[in-house]
């Protein structure tokens, strides 16, 4: 019997990234790993990324370093961070 396809909503800032992404021609693998990257942070908070503050930046930091994230991978998410926080919800002060 086969299992239908279930199709999971978007949040509507989730589709707001990927709409800032997509105009900017980022690729299929950037894309994916920004939102992969996002939705790390918004794990770590625990709540949308989108009401983060910077205390909750520098805790996040923190806790990656002291994870031993990799140089590469932490600057991955820096850039992912950097672009949700500037383009996606127009707080570049985070």
């Amino acid at each position: 019997m086969p299992h239908p396809v279930l199709d999971a909503p978007i949040s509507p800032l989730r589709q707001r990234l990927i709409d800032d992404m997509t105009l900017r021609r980022f690729s299929q693998e950037t894309q994916r790993n920004y939102l992969r990257d996002v939705g790390r942070f918004a794990s770590f908070l625990g709540r949308p990324p989108d009401t983060a503050t910077p205390d909750d930046l520098r805790r996040f930091q923190v806790g990656q370093q002291d994870d031993g994230v990799p140089v590469p991978t932490w600057n991955s998410i820096v850039s992912a961070l950097r672009f949700f926080f500037t383009h996606t919800v127009d707080r570049p002060d985070l």
